[in-house]
């Protein structure tokens, strides 16, 4: 029989019961196993909609299974480190929500706890798995654009109720890092660089930014732009503008078939993508990981990298 990952699944979160776990139960090489929330009804709603053969009350109860091979971690971003190392400790593969944590430092050390134990830890960035995502790096890649010089990446929707996490300091929330986390992971995705000079401004409520956007220069010379918010809805459009040719993506993000666009002059290109369950690919491709042994494909040293920008875009915010 081919082996198949158990997982734990630490809460009953939205993002893992509205997409995590169904995409959990159509992969090939994972089962949903054990759930934990304080919440009986919770645990209930759990296990009649995803089948686990386990329900906890606390964390800590999943984490002590000997049958659970890995966790998904969907808590809130300041709770992130915390049951990153717990669940290490316990020699247990770990897959955590963006972003990994609130800072590089807190990076470093979960991955240094993570190599000590010798599991496998990776930031969920889900849209890296998508042929979206695949067929820009290949284009970019074959100099369809030639040199870049410039990205705009966006990524925005309307908050109705600000008595939400994300607008909870304490618990890391704020526009960037719930979603504008995205289009810095894009941009350190395709530069694989880091910025020598960065400005950025934002609107804020409740000590978290409800709206953010920073200009980063690089230092072969490409502008970048980071556009977030919690105060209008958004088309996650990324434009890269290169010496040939511009590519603009919609649903840069998303798993949709909605076409990539390259302009060379008054030419437009039109690139088709499949569509795809983005969290079933990421989820296969971790449990593969894990099943044969090989490399995540999103690095704990990128996480660190992004994790130190985005903490650094706030930090510029308040100068």
């Amino acid at each position: 029989m081919d082996k198949k990952i158990r997982w734990g699944v630490l809460g009953y979160a939205g993002i893992a019961r509205k997409h995590v776990l169904p995409a959990m139960k159509e992969t090939s090489n994972s089962v949903c196993y054990a759930v934990a929330s304080r919440s009986e009804e919770k645990r209930k709603q759990a296990v009649s909609a995803f089948g686990f053969e386990k329900a906890y009350e606390s964390y800590d109860e999943v984490l002590e299974d000997v049958n659970v091979d890995a966790v998904y971690i969907p808590l809130p971003n300041a709770l992130h480190k915390q049951w990153v190392i717990k669940a290490a400790r316990k020699g247990k593969h770990i897959l955590c929500e963006k972003p990994l944590a609130l800072n590089e430092e807190d990076v470093r050390e979960m991955a240094e706890t993570a190599k000590e134990c010798n599991v496998k830890l990776m930031e969920a960035f889900m849209y890296r798995f998508t042929p979206r995502t695949a067929k820009v790096l290949e284009l970019i890649n074959s100099g369809a654009i030639g040199k870049i010089g410039q990205i705009n990446s966006n990524y925005s929707f309307y908050l109705e109720n600000y008595d939400d996490i994300r607008m909870s300091e304490s618990l890391g929330g704020g526009s960037l890092h719930d979603v504008g986390c995205y289009p810095v992971n894009f941009i350190g995705m395709v530069l694989n660089d880091y910025p020598e000079s960065i400005a950025a401004q934002a609107i804020e409520r409740n000590g978290v930014d409800i709206a953010l956007s920073a200009s980063l220069r690089y230092k072969n010379g490409v502008l970048a732009n980071v556009n977030c918010s919690f105060i209008g809805d958004s088309v996650e459009l990324t434009e890269i503008t290169g010496s040939k040719g511009t590519l603009v993506i919609r649903d840069t993000f998303y798993d949709s078939d909605l076409p990539i666009l390259l302009y060379r002059g008054e030419e437009e290109t039109v690139y088709s993508v499949a569509s795809c369950n983005r969290y079933k690919e990421e989820l296969e491709a971790f449990s593969s990981c894990i099943i044969n042994g090989t490399d995540c494909p999103l690095s704990l040293e990128e996480s660190a990298r992004n994790n130190r920008l985005i903490r650094e875009i706030l930090e510029e915010v308040k100068r």
